[in-house]
């Protein structure tokens, strides 16, 4: 994949959350090099600062951290006041929690959903006027593998993902006819600063043969396991530049050997239960 797509007809303006690290600044990158402009938010933009001054008014760099809803309204004000337009709208930013369930903190817990998901209902509250109002715009949502899948130790991140992953799924129907498209990234694996700057919640014991276990494995996997930031960006590109991209857009090999055992599932329960599903509306 080479990040050029026949397809694209125009350059475009970006709003991209998250914006300093990992798939954000590769996405950052890779619009500028493409010839777009972008509105580059995060809680601290100063490692931007080169960027922007080589690509000169292409780049706004908005302090903004997604949490806080006014500030976010700002951004939005200040990116149409630059660039007059939002093309694309990358709801990149997230947080990340690692524990049991029960183990995870009330504190902790509101924290992970006050960036991954009332964070996402900021951006979102803030930019569908403006495309509302274009007719026209593209919304990438920020998952993952555990939007469809989770296992021991990531119960809450997933959760975030979940809802994130449903509220899109009305979204994309909701504003289809408004001329938006919405598309759900779900990247696996992915060599990014996310998973060393995890909150972990504090441990028992009981859960030293689950959570921990996992804890291990994934620290133990090698560097090859690890998608490039680079290279999932590119393929966020290829959707964007695509006339009808998909609603759902797995990243990495190992986003679809993860998740596709999980939707198997369901699909297993769903049939082999059928008799007492059915029997509920039998007389």
């Amino acid at each position: 994949m080479n990040g050029t797509s026949n397809h694209q007809t125009h350059l475009r303006t970006w709003l991209i959350t998250g914006a300093t690290s990992g798939i954000g600044r590769e996405l950052t990158l890779q619009a500028l090099e493409n010839g777009d402009t972008v509105s580059a938010l995060a809680r601290d933009t100063s490692s931007l600062v080169e960027l922007a001054q080589a690509h000169g008014e292409r780049l706004l760099l908005i302090q903004a951290d997604v949490r806080d809803e006014r500030a976010v309204r700002d951004a939005v004000e200040g990116t149409l006041a630059r660039f007059g337009r939002i093309d694309v709208v990358a709801n990149n930013a997230g947080y990340g929690l690692f524990g049991a369930v029960e183990e995870a903190s009330d504190t902790q817990v509101r924290a992970v959903f006050d960036t991954n998901v009332f964070g996402v209902l900021n951006v979102l509250r803030a930019t569908l006027p403006v495309l509302r109002a274009q007719r026209s715009g593209h919304i990438l949502q920020g998952s993952s593998i555990y939007g469809q899948s989770a296992h021991p130790g990531v119960g809450l991140l997933a959760a975030t993902k979940y809802a994130v992953e449903g509220l899109s799924d009305a979204l994309a129907a909701e504003v289809a006819p408004l001329g938006i498209k919405v598309t759900i990234i779900q990247p696996g694996m992915t060599a990014t600063p996310f998973l060393a700057n995890l909150d972990v919640a504090a441990g028992l014991g009981d859960y030293d043969q689950t959570v921990r276990e996992v804890q291990k494995g994934i620290g133990d996997l090698p560097a090859s396991a690890f998608s490039a930031a680079a290279r999932i960006a590119e393929g966020i590109r290829t959707a964007v530049d695509s006339p009808n991209p998909p609603l759902r857009l797995a990243l990495g090999a190992s986003s679809a050997t993860s998740m596709r055992p999980a939707l198997e599932a369901r699909i297993a329960d769903l049939d082999s239960w059928q008799h007492v599903t059915d029997a509920v509306d039998r007389q």
